[in-house]
């Protein structure tokens, strides 16, 4: 079993900043791949970013491409999204997602079976 703890959501004006962190304990880790995903009022659970866990490996949706960037801490276990130059549409419930995924398959919801609870994070314009 892999557990997963989100942290660092909360309300942040359009321009500004969050960093969001996913804490991982369980399974040794180093084989797995640690994705954010994002679900928005009414819509559907949408891939963010997913990096293995040495970093060497990281992928991004079009619409944070630029914006957002994740990283790893292999000694500590947690990875992070940072958000910047954050929009009203990136507000949304953040969810930190694991699993063994291959490097083709990242971007997949479907390839993810280990889920944190959520963070809410709320752009004002």
């Amino acid at each position: 079993q892999v557990q997963l703890v989100e942290s660092g959501g909360g309300l942040v004006q359009a321009g500004g900043s969050l960093r969001l962190t996913c804490g991982a304990s369980g399974r040794t880790l180093s084989t797995y791949v640690l994705g954010w995903f994002r679900q928005a009022p009414g819509k559907e659970r949408e891939f963010v970013a997913a990096t293995n866990w040495s970093g060497s490996r990281t992928v991004y949706a079009d619409s944070v491409k630029g914006r957002f960037t994740i990283s790893s801490d292999t000694a500590k276990n947690p990875v992070y999204l940072q958000m910047n130059s954050l929009k009203p549409e990136d507000t949304a419930v953040y969810y930190c997602a694991a699993d063994r995924v291959s490097i083709a398959s990242m971007i997949r919801i479907d390839q993810y079976h280990y889920w944190g609870q959520g963070t809410q994070v709320t752009v004002s314009s």
